[in-house]
């Protein structure tokens, strides 16, 4: 099993998505973990699969993702990972973006523009 474990057999694991694997396996290897296997692929239709192989119930879980382009592509996958994650029991779920997808749209500056980088906030959070 991947990550490390405390006394109360709780552990600390590492989930990527597929956008920057090379960052994923150098954070990795700097903090002493192995990243977790992960099936993902892409069905012709765009929709994306992510699936972990081994348990995760019960683990502090972190979910590297850079979100260069395409950026909703990388950020669903980051969701859907998230998704799975809660599913699966994990502990705790902490996201890491180097970028911050749509961060750029924070305020609106003017009438009935969203606020995507709200949004995105939540999406996390739910």
């Amino acid at each position: 099993m991947t990550g490390i474990k405390r006394q109360s057999e709780k552990h600390l694991i590492l989930a990527s998505g597929r956008a920057y694997p090379e960052l994923a396996e150098e954070v990795a290897s700097l903090i002493g973990v192995e990243l977790v296997p992960t099936r993902a692929l892409t069905y012709a239709n765009s929709e994306i699969y992510v699936r972990f192989e081994e348990s995760v119930r019960g683990a502090d879980a972190f979910v590297l993702q850079s979100h260069c382009a395409p950026v909703n592509e990388w950020l669903m996958e980051q969701l859907i990972m998230v998704d799975a994650l809660k599913r699966a029991s994990a502990k705790r779920i902490t996201v890491v973006s180097p970028f911050y997808p749509y961060g750029r749209q924070d305020k609106k500056h003017a009438g009935r523009e969203p606020i995507s980088a709200r949004l995105i906030a939540d999406l996390y959070k739910t």
